[in-house]
């Protein structure tokens, strides 16, 4: 006859309870246990009884070993969260900052156009010449670095074509060379050039 479902629940009969505590204690030491040994695991059980009484397992080493491991585990988890956190709460501000520099610029173009709903202070007025005057100080620099970038091509293209032209010239040379020397050839030639002179005969 098959066993029912235990009821997860806790058991209100003292004795019983014991009993089940030291049953489930054994059983999940000895999983612990086959655990370590199929898969090669570094395996560390605490287990405290309603008495306080604590029962620990450490399948390999010790369980100060395995504490300390942990420790260093747990320590280098909660500093990668914690930069993490750092860098997604500086992320948050910088986009805060750029909302409140692009809100300033919009009113300070609505005002210079004559669009704004008022005008803007003393303080706003130096903020936004502060903000435009690092926008044009990196419009120039992208400028300047395109135009780096572009010299640096032509630079490139012209090394290129110098290197041609001069291959180039060197075989032209070597054609030209080639073609007088067989016209000297061909005018030293030690055969005498003879015409018959039937023509003048009477």
């Amino acid at each position: 006859m098959a066993r029912g479902k235990v009821q997860l629940k806790r058991i209100e009969n003292p004795v019983h309870r014991q009993v089940t505590f030291c049953k489930r204690r054994a059983g999940l030491l000895k999983k612990a246990k086959e655990l370590s040994v199929l898969c090669d695991a570094d395996v560390g059980v605490f287990i405290f009884s309603p008495q306080g009484k604590l029962y620990e397992l450490a399948t390999k080493g010790t369980m100060q070993g395995l504490m300390e491991r942990y420790m260093k585990c747990t320590k280098s988890f909660h500093a990668e969260s914690e930069t993490e956190d750092k860098a997604l709460l500086d992320s948050k501000e910088e986009v805060e900052l750029m909302k409140h520099e692009i809100n300033l610029l919009q009113q300070g173009l609505w005002s210079m156009f004559g669009y704004g709903g008022g005008t803007m202070t003393m303080d706003e007025l130096h903020a936004l010449e502060k903000n435009l005057e690092s926008y044009i100080y990196h419009i120039r620099s992208a400028k300047m670095n395109i135009l780096f970038q572009e010299i640096q091509i032509l630079k490139n293209k012209e090394g290129a074509l110098t290197a041609a032209n001069k291959h180039l010239q060197e075989k032209m040379e070597e054609q030209i060379g080639f073609f007088v020397n067989g016209l000297t050839v061909a005018n030293n030639i030690p055969y005498p050039l003879t015409i018959r002179n039937e023509v003048f005969q009477y």
